[in-house]
């Protein structure tokens, strides 16, 4: 019997739903990369559509003072302890998904691309492992224009990565990141953003298309306004048939810390007290609507459920079962 998850309450039947098969899913499989190892690709089903979840690695860094805004680092620390994990250490891994519908190949976000080094920027070698050649995705949407979802636009060469594909991104992001006013009033630590946002996005030219809130990137995939993180940052609903995903892009960033406790500010959103409200706002619609998530800097397969417990909400990952 399907389990109804606006009813798991308790950790022990939150348990029984991240192992359970989420609805909508196929088997997962995780493909083997040249070397012999695991490859960071899970596959799934929604509807007719089929999805698959591709790692770009993790990003590991000793816990640092307001990581959180409005929280102590000895309440993060205790949270992520809770969790089962380092308390003084930082774990943000970074997950893309490809979307096959229609007849086209969509990619949601780029990842940190290949000039990122050392345990991120994984998804071109991913991209492999799926049997994906970068030049057959025919559009690449972006939620947001942060470095890590911008990074694998050009490849090592700083040639596009993807050389066929139509580039959709957010109106409010290409207003805020490709104004030179706004670059030039800047903090100094925030410039190299402006300048990354014009390269990579500029090299894209004529094949850019702008898009707003509820908008289409293709028939099944819409846009829905999720500001806050930064001015025109973007979550992505996937529909086919009676099965709906929503792709949260970075509406939540670590679990174990911002959907346990969703009124918490991460030091990356832009507009902190925005971001919260859309994050509840956010958290609250997928739970009360049993509708599965993705979430981008979610643990591999960054795919599953969110339940509703207490204040905040528990993360229901979709059960991993790589086949090698």
């Amino acid at each position: 019997m399907p389990i109804n998850r606006r009813e798991l309450m308790s950790g022990a039947a939150i348990a029984a739903a991240a192992s359970a098969m989420p609805l909508g899913f196929a088997a997962g499989t995780a493909k083997a990369a040249e070397m012999g190892k695991p490859a960071g690709v899970f596959s799934y089903k929604l509807g007719d559509m089929e999805c698959l979840a591709l790692n770009d690695g993790v990003a590991n860094f000793p816990l640092p003072d307001g990581f959180v805004k409005n929280a102590s680092t000895q309440e993060v620390g205790d949270a992520l302890a809770r969790a089962l994990m380092d308390p003084a250490t930082m774990s943000i891994p970074f997950t893309a998904i490809v979307v096959k519908t229609g007849g086209k190949t969509v990619l949601i976000d780029t990842g940190n691309g290949p000039k990122a080094g050392g345990t991120r920027g994984t998804l071109f070698s991913n991209l492999e492992s799926a049997g994906i050649d970068r030049a057959a995705i025919d559009i690449v949407a972006i939620s947001h224009f942060h470095p890590d979802h911008i990074g694998g636009l050009l490849d090592e060469n700083d040639d596009v990565s993807f050389p066929n594909a139509e580039l959709v991104i957010p109106e409010g992001e290409a207003a805020f990141w490709l104004d030179e006013a706004n670059a030039n009033a800047a903090p100094d630590g925030r410039k190299p953003n402006f300048a990354l946002a014009k390269k990579n996005i500029g090299a894209y030219g004529d094949a850019v298309r702008h898009i707003g809130d509820g908008g289409e990137v293709i028939g099944g995939i819409n846009t829905l306004a999720a500001y806050g993180h930064t001015p025109g940052h973007m979550a992505f609903r996937l529909s086919s048939g009676s099965k709906q995903m929503m792709v949260l892009s970075d509406t939540t960033n670590h679990p174990a810390l911002f959907v346990r406790n969703p009124q918490w500010q991460v030091r990356f959103d832009m507009d902190g007290d925005m971001a919260a409200q859309t994050r509840v706002k956010m958290l609250d619609m997928v739970s009360a609507d049993d509708m599965l998530v993705a979430g981008y800097h979610f643990p591999f397969p960054a795919t599953g459920h969110i339940v509703k417990d207490g204040s905040g909400y528990q993360l229901a990952l979709a059960a991993w079962q790589p086949q090698l």
